[in-house]
C-alpha cells in the first residue's frame, strides 16, 4: 500500500492545457509502420497492371516497334470476337468448372474421413496434403512422365500387368489432352479443398450433432440435413478460391500439352500472343480481361470470407 501511494505520487502529471494530438496525426502513426509494405506492393503489382492496361489501347506489335499506333478499344473487341481466342475462353471455363466441382467432391469425401479418429489419421492427412505441397511445374511434369508417359508411365505399366503383352498402349495425352490436363490440376487442388471443408467439419457444433442422434438421426440425415448447411459457406469459399487460381493457371497447360489439342486456355493464350507473335497490344488487353474476371470472383471470395468470420464472432 506505501509503495503504490509513493508511486502515485512520484508520477509526473500531465498539465491539462498540454496539446493532444489530432485523430488524424494518431491515425497516421499508426498507419506509417505500414507505408513500405504499401509502397513496395504498389510498385510491383499496381503499376505494372497500370503498364499493361495503357499498352492494351495500342497497336503494338514488339517486332515494329515503331509502327505503333493508338487504337482504343479495337484490341478488346479482338480478344472477344476472334475465333481462337473465344475458343480459349470457352475451355477456361471448361476446365475450371471440371477442376473446381471435381476437386470440391473428393475433397468433400476425405475431409469427412478425416474428420473420424483413427489410428495414423496425422500421417494420412500429410500424405493427402503433399500433391498441394508440390511446386506446380513439378507436379504436371510428374503426370506427364511418371503417369502419361506411353512407353514407360505407370497407367500404361499397370494396363500391360493386366493384360499381358497384348493389352494396349494408348497415348493419354494425345487421346483424352484436356482430361489430362484436369486431372493432374484435380490432384494438385484437391487437398486444398479438403483442408476448407475439414475446417467446416471441426467448426460445427457437436452438442447439436450429439442431440440429433439421440433423437434418431442417422448419418445421412445428419448429414443433409446439419453438416452441408453448415457447410454451404466452406464449400463457396473453396469454389470462389479454387477458381481464382484455376482461372489463370498456366504451369499443367504449357507443361503438359504445350497449349496443343485444343487445351489452350486464355493464360496461354495470352503467352503465345506476348512471347510468340510479339502482339503486345493484343496480348495486354487479354491479360486484363483475366485480371478483371480474377478481381470479380475475388469480390465473391472475400464476402464469404466476411460473413465466416461474422459467422463465428456471433457464435463465441
Amino acid at each position: 500500500m506505501t509503495a503504490t501511494t509513493t508511486a502515485a505520487r512520484t508520477r509526473p502529471r500531465v498539465p491539462a492545457s498540454a496539446p493532444r494530438p489530432s485523430p488524424r496525426l494518431r491515425a497516421w502513426a499508426t498507419r506509417a509502420p505500414l507505408l513500405p509494405a504499401l509502397i513496395f506492393m504498389i510498385a510491383v503489382t499496381q503499376l505494372p497492371f497500370v503498364a499493361t492496361l495503357v499498352i492494351s489501347f495500342f497497336d503494338w506489335n514488339a517486332l515494329y516497334p515503331d509502327a505503333r499506333s493508338f487504337t482504343g478499344l479495337a484490341n478488346y473487341q479482338e480478344v472477344l470476337t476472334d475465333a481462337d481466342l473465344r475458343k480459349s475462353v470457352l475451355t477456361t471455363i471448361v476446365l475450371t468448372a471440371t477442376v473446381v466441382l471435381a476437386s470440391l467432391v473428393i475433397g468433400l469425401g476425405l475431409a469427412l474421413l478425416l474428420n473420424r479418429r483413427f489410428r495414423g489419421r496425422g500421417v494420412v492427412r500429410t500424405l493427402l496434403i503433399a500433391p498441394f505441397l508440390l511446386v506446380p511445374v513439378a507436379a504436371a511434369l510428374l503426370w506427364k512422365h511418371v503417369l502419361y508417359n506411353p512407353e514407360y508411365g505407370l497407367f500404361n505399366g499397370v494396363l500391360h500387368g493386366l493384360g499381358g503383352d497384348g493389352a494396349a498402349q494408348p497415348d493419354w495425352i494425345s487421346n483424352t489432352p484436356l482430361i489430362a490436363v484436369e486431372l493432374a490440376l484435380i490432384w494438385q487442388w484437391t487437398p486444398f479443398m479438403m483442408l476448407i471443408l475439414l475446417a467446416g467439419l471441426q467448426s460445427r457444433d457437436p452438442e447439436l450433432i450429439e442431440a440429433a442422434r439421440m433423437d434418431g438421426a442417422g448419418h445421412w440425415q445428419v448429414f443433409r440435413h446439419l453438416t452441408f448447411p453448415h457447410l454451404r459457406r466452406y464449400l463457396e469459399l473453396g469454389a470462389l478460391l479454387g477458381s481464382i487460381y484455376i482461372v489463370q493457371n498456366f504451369d499443367a497447360v504449357f507443361t503438359i500439352t504445350s497449349g496443343g489439342l485444343g487445351t489452350a486456355n486464355l493464360p496461354y493464350t495470352v503467352y503465345q500472343s506476348f512471347y510468340q507473335a510479339h502482339e503486345n497490344g493484343l496480348a495486354s488487353a487479354a491479360g486484363v480481361l483475366v485480371v478483371i474476371g480474377s478481381i470479380v470472383i475475388a469480390t465473391f471470395a472475400l464476402r464469404v470470407v466476411s460473413s465466416l468470420f461474422r459467422e463465428e464472432v456471433s457464435r463465441a
